[in-house]
């Protein structure tokens, strides 16, 4: 990977039951890391040395939060395998298995346990994201089936999954100002991802997809574009695409100074959806506050 670059597979997924969700990612050049970013600026940007495990518990269970940054010395990799830390990502044949085991904060407490992740199909392409090429996603699961077995805090449960990566050579924040994305799951078991983003040269990039079970992708003409609500404590702008301007927020999950994750209720192609939908805003990212805020949330421990 180049200096300044990054790696991160992203995992979400809302119980069949409605009652909770977790989202997970996994990062090589933590993108959102505060202390990657000074790294940058003195020119000793190495990803390998700002490796981390984010995940968020939501729902009727009390919420939880982690993301611990570690450094080289932390950090194993092969092509089936990531350790970083404690925790452990194993791809097998029949999927994803993921080993937490990290610590919340700003408040201490533990999240230990195990996720599977079942592939229905797997998608095989990618999918630039500015006109430099160098920023690129790639749905790896569209469609899938997660099964939570959380010993911290004691929670089971299984619902509808996703899981994708993204991969760049520069700093996200070169790229990018804005973006808003969701996935959402819809009646009849597809996922329709809408990618919105405006790089830093004010270009727009679209993608609208609708994925199937069955390992099939097509194009999902545009939704008219909607505003929704500013969140409510970081005021941060998000916006999404839904048929006549129909979509909700169901409920805000995370609310940061520069990003918000959402629950929506959203209806595309005429039918209803459930939606992760996210915004995040790259110029509040790059704020000297920001910067100086983010450690509390984001403790760093390396070795190596």
């Amino acid at each position: 990977m180049t200096p300044g670059g990054y790696l991160w597979w992203y995992l979400d997924a809302w119980s069949d039951d409605g009652r909770h969700g977790i989202t997970l990612i996994a990062f090589v050049g933590s993108v959102f890391s505060p202390y990657y970013a000074l790294a940058r600026r003195r020119g000793t940007a190495d990803p390998s040395h700002h490796v981390s495990i984010n995940v968020a518990l939501y729902g009727n269970a009390p919420r939880r939060w982690a993301m611990t940054e570690r450094g080289r010395g932390d950090l194993q990799r092969d092509r089936d395998n990531l350790v970083i830390g404690p925790s452990a990502l194993e791809w097998g044949p029949d999927g994803l298995t993921v080993h937490l085991n990290e610590v919340t904060a700003p408040l201490p407490s533990r999240i230990r346990g195990t996720i599977r992740l079942r592939p229905e199909a797997l998608a095989a392409r990618s999918y630039t994201l500015d006109q430099q090429e160098r920023h690129h996603w790639r749905p790896i699961a569209p469609c899938a089936r997660v099964e939570v077995d959380l010993q911290q805090p004691g929670l089971r449960w299984q619902g509808h999954g996703y899981m994708d990566s993204n991969i760049g050579t520069e700093p996200l924040e070169h790229g990018f100002r804005y973006w808003d994305w969701s996935r959402a799951v819809m009646p009849n078991g597809d996922t329709v991802v809408l990618y919105e983003a405006t790089q830093k040269d004010d270009q727009e990039r679209m993608l609208t997809l609708r994925f199937n079970p069955r390992g099939g992708v097509r194009d999902v003409e545009p939704p008219r574009r909607q505003g929704l609500p500013t969140s409510a404590w970081w005021r941060i702008d998000r916006a999404t695409r839904a048929d006549d301007g129909r979509a909700a927020v169901r409920q805000t999950l995370t609310d940061t100074p520069f990003y918000v994750r959402s629950l929506l209720d959203t209806r595309i192609e005429g039918e209803p959806g459930l939606a992760f939908h996210e915004s995040l805003s790259l110029e509040r990212f790059e704020t000297t506050v920001v910067q100086l805020m983010l450690p509390f949330r984001m403790p760093r421990r390396a070795r190596g």
